[in-house]
């Protein structure tokens, strides 16, 4: 209800009811039609069983997506993210004008990726836009990944940024002539493998659907989320063939085509080896890569013959590699360090990245697998200009990132990375750090020693960032206040110093001591920097 007493447009999807207590209407009916066609029931169990706790978490709302209060709904729209199908058109006129222009700096969105945006107007705090396949026959195979891959991103992303429910639209939409039934087998199984393998976090989904979707979503529902275990049996001959892999991926297993060192060798031995070790290989050849004579490119590199373009297409066909792993690949583990997140913006207006080193067990953790995450949570950072905060306060030796995994890291970024980043500011240096910084920025990378600025207290870092325009953890306030209060301590001590000599010093000796000691506290004082 809003303050005048109306009621309001939007639905809180805490008040829908859940796929588990919604009735089996049909569910005697199911049963007697199919339970003479089991045969050896306990010899073929279903590979989606009864999960109470799955059941619970799933919502079938017949509704306008746009209208749901939740974390995160879905748009489902073309490459250009500018397509005119009523969702969109629904999401667009209740999220406001400003999600149009917001949608233009996102630079369009390629099939069965998923991009991010804020919900504005709506109940929704967050929108993810996806894009997808347009069906054809005879590409049915690519068409049912592209779909897949819309509703995997989409969960990935809810995951990522701790979402705690997520509404989905039908993704195919009737203008990409993809078949309802089709396109709802692979959203149900892709969903429900999620949830089982990587689902924890997330408490609801929601599927919104029309009078017209309703009564497919309503008949393959019991197919991958039955409500017991009769429905279960029940629906097992309904379930198709393919199920995809563990994922929920289609899979082709004739197309599994696997490059080996020697194709033409083949060994006895080998056949005890797994699938496993045969993929192994896969993506390490210059036939895999599609890349002509590998050896004949570098050669041309080394000699400095290969033009400008063709070294930035390589760099950017290599930077894409790493974010399509980035954004299959389950990063979660990285995520729960909380080392790396978005806060407010600076007195410019750039977006503020804030990088906590205590957070970083380098030691521990899979230093690929970060990498991984930076790239894909700073990817559509990266578009406009930003700045980046790196907190050293009390790291330790197995905190410290070695000097060749950064340069590992700005060799792949990608060109708008160096180029959009505007400051780096580094708070709470100690010697050693300043000294490697400078010798970093100095020798192993250039056009990055401008931008790095040395911070010895917050207050000095409130002077560019605004305090309530930053998140920063109580660690380091506290850090930060006892060397405050250390710094003061030590000024008004010399003070008293000086004070205390004036009977034993001459009076131009004296004069000089207060001058230093005026000096010094002006120091502490002054203003960080003017904006750059």
């Amino acid at each position: 209800m809003d303050p005048l007493g109306a009621r309001s447009q939007f639905v809180e999807v805490q008040t829908l009811s859940t796929w588990e207590r919604q009735p089996d209407l049909e569910g005697e009916e199911t049963e007697k039609e199919y339970t003479d066609s089991l045969v050896s029931q306990e010899a073929f169990p279903s590979p989606f069983p009864y999960r109470e706790d799955i059941n619970r978490k799933i919502v079938l709302y017949n509704g306008d997506v746009a209208l749901l209060n939740c974390t995160a709904i879905v748009n489902t729209s073309n490459e250009t993210l500018t397509d005119k199908n009523p969702i969109s058109e629904s999401i667009l006129l209740h999220a406001g004008p400003e999600l149009r222009d917001e949608l233009l700096k996102l630079n369009g969105c390629r099939t069965g990726e998923a991009k991010m945006t804020k919900g504005f107007n709506l109940a929704a705090r967050f929108i993810i836009h996806t894009v997808g396949p347009k069906y054809k026959a005879k590409y049915r195979t690519a068409a049912e990944s592209s779909l897949y891959s819309c509703y995997r991103n989409v969960m990935q992303l809810a995951k990522e940024q701790a979402m705690a429910s997520v509404a989905f639209c039908v993704v195919s939409t009737t203008k990409r002539g993809y078949a309802l039934e089709d396109a709802t087998h692979i959203a149900f199984r892709t969903v429900r493998r999620f949830l089982e393998n990587h689902g924890k976090s997330i408490e609801m989904v929601v599927f919104a659907v029309t009078d017209m979707e309703e009564p497919t979503y309503r008949k393959l529902l019991p197919l991958y989320y039955p409500r017991s275990e009769e429905e279960e049996r029940a629906s097992l001959p309904l379930i198709p063939a393919d199920i995809g892999n563990s994922e929920g991926e289609p899979v082709v297993p004739e197309r599994q085509i696997r490059i080996t060192e020697k194709p033409g060798s083949l060994e006895d031995d080998c056949e005890e080896e797994t699938l496993d070790s045969d993929l192994g290989q896969v993506g390490n050849h210059a036939f895999a890569r599609m890349e002509g004579d590998v050896d004949k490119q570098r050669k041309l590199i080394l000699q400095g013959q290969l033009s400008d373009a063709t070294i930035h297409k390589q760099h950017q066909r290599n930077y894409n590699r790493w974010l399509c792993r980035a954004r299959a690949e389950d990063l979660s583990d990285i995520a729960a360090l909380k080392a790396l997140y978005q806060t407010g913006v600076d007195m410019c207006g750039r977006t503020v990245m804030v990088l906590v080193g205590r957070n970083i067990p380098v030691t521990l953790i899979d230093m690929e697998k970060a990498l991984l995450y930076f790239i894909h949570v700073m990817d559509h950072i990266t578009v406009k200009e930003y700045a980046m905060v790196y907190f050293h306060t009390l790291t330790g030796e197995h905190n410290h990132l070695d000097s060749e995994f950064l340069k590992k890291l700005y060799e792949i970024v990608d060109a708008k990375f160096k180029k959009n980043l505007r400051a780096f500011y580094f708070v709470h240096p100690s010697f050693r750090s300043k000294v490697s910084t400078w010798f970093f920025t100095r020798f192993t990378v250039s056009g990055m020693k401008e931008k790095v600025h040395h911070v010895e207290t917050l207050q000095q870092l409130f002077t560019c960032i605004l305090p309530e325009q930053i998140d920063i953890p109580p660690f380091i306030l506290e850090y930060d206040a006892r060397v405050r209060a250390y710094k003061h301590h030590s000024i008004l001590s010399a003070a008293l110093v000086c004070y205390d000599l004036k009977c034993h010093l001459s009076s131009s000796d004296y004069f000089c001591q207060v001058q230093k000691t005026q000096l010094s506290a002006k120091r502490n004082s002054k203003p960080f920097c003017k904006y750059f």
